[in-house]
């Protein structure tokens, strides 16, 4: 009899996870179930690809064309580890050998905004097609949030020809991960390009007017916008994986192998867990810890889809070893980073152009655990190699060891 695999998750490690299954067993069932309406897209379009011409299909994963069912608008709301089944809003119920935990993260609510008509939590397809919709020449937008996707989604609505306001209570653009000076220095480059940026200020209140929102922020500004769009962080998606026992600690704890964890600390048979989901156990000299970002979901993915295959045939567990980079795009700005981008470590920044181009060091210990390449590139696996390298280094030694 042909393996079953099960699915619960449409992003981009579902989608891996399906290509990596269909490859490694042509003959096994392969379903994928996503709560939204759409099939598996790429989710970094919806801030970055998509506002700069990007077609909507060219998002699209084509995961279906990989011989997977792929079922869309349904929510899987009881998972029985013991009978190895899902059962999905409508009763249907899916019986499964593997299956992959891959529920992605929901975006944050700000409390006290009408959370509905044009006030979305910025996160899906269909948030994208809201803002498209209530942007461009003639409209308001109002970004709540200045850190990873509400710099890359202002920069988006401003070159969509929208008037674009960002509100953020730290002093500057992505504060919390980079170093002050490059924060300000990006707030003046927001407000070239005609963004108005609210620096340390915070909606003071909102109430919905017909099919626009007026807004009040604690720096006295007040106006009507078309579009009000938060970007203020996620939070994993555990309530499946809660109620079925496995074990949640901000997110599903899965071993090195990507095994999604009992309360007992044993793997679960036939169960996984991978990307934004995933609470998994880093290489040195990281702590286990979630990651939110393209390169982590799509490698988490797929390694997570061979293991299933793997286990299918009775074979040993691998473990997932990968470091995860990530990338942004912020108008003429552009950088890559991994490992952790925290501006409470110690930072070492090494410009070749002060503030324009180079490399900043994130250092705990003496030891390099993060690296940030501001419009520098090709530098990912030298820097990858330089943090699992994990050895004290100085200021000197840093100087110029990722060229520019």
């Amino acid at each position: 009899m042909a393996n079953r695999y099960v699915l619960i998750g449409g992003g981009l490690a579902a989608d891996a996870a399906a290509k990596a299954i269909r490859e490694a067993d042509p003959e096994g069932s392969v379903t994928l179930v996503t709560a939204e309406g759409d099939a598996p897209y790429r989710r970094p379009h919806l801030s970055k690809a998509l506002w700069s011409g990007g077609d909507v299909a060219k998002a699209l994963l084509g995961t279906a064309g990989h011989g997977v069912d792929v079922i869309t608008g349904r929510r899987a709301t009881t998972l029985d580890t013991a009978a190895r089944r899902v059962v999905l809003d409508g009763g249907d119920a899916l019986d499964y050998d593997q299956l992959l935990i891959a529920t992605g993260a929901r975006a944050r609510a700000l409390p006290g905004l009408p959370a509905e008509g044009p006030v979305v939590a910025y996160r899906t397809l269909a948030d994208y097609r809201l803002a498209r919709e209530r942007s461009g020449e003639g409209r308001r937008a109002l970004v709540v949030g200045g850190g990873f996707v509400g710099a890359e989604l202002a920069a988006g609505l401003k070159n969509a020809g929208t008037e674009v306001h960002v509100v953020f209570p730290e002093k500057g653009i992505g504060a919390n991960r980079f170093p002050e000076a490059l924060g300000q220095a990006l707030n003046e480059r927001y407000r070239g390009r005609g963004v108005s940026v609210h620096a340390g200020a915070t909606v003071e209140s909102a109430e919905r007017r017909g099919e626009c929102v007026r807004a009040r922020l604690t720096d006295g500004f007040e106006a009507e916008f078309d579009l009000v769009a938060v970007g203020i962080g996620v939070e994993p998606n555990v309530d499946l994986a809660r109620s079925a026992g496995l074990r949640v600690e901000d997110g599903v704890v899965v071993d090195s192998a990507l095994r999604a964890l009992g309360p007992d600390g044993r793997p679960v048979p036939g169960v996984f867990a991978a990307g934004d989901v995933a609470s998994f156990p880093w290489p040195r000299p990281f702590p286990r810890s979630r990651i939110e970002h393209e390169d982590a979901a799509v490698t988490m993915g797929a390694h997570a889809g061979r293991q299933m295959a793997a286990a299918a045939r009775g074979e040993d567990p691998a473990p997932y070893e990968h470091l995860p980079f990530f990338y942004s795009d912020l108008f003429d700005d552009g950088y890559e980073a991994l490992g952790r981008m925290d501006a409470r470590l110690e930072m070492f920044e090494d410009w070749k152009r002060p503030l324009e181009e180079g490399v900043v060091y994130y250092l705990d210990g003496g030891r390099v655990v993060g690296v940030l390449l501001w419009n520098t590139w090709g530098q990912v696996d030298a820097a990858r190699d330089l943090i699992l390298a994990d050895e004290r280094v100085t200021a000197a030694e840093l100087r110029g060891r990722l060229p520019a």
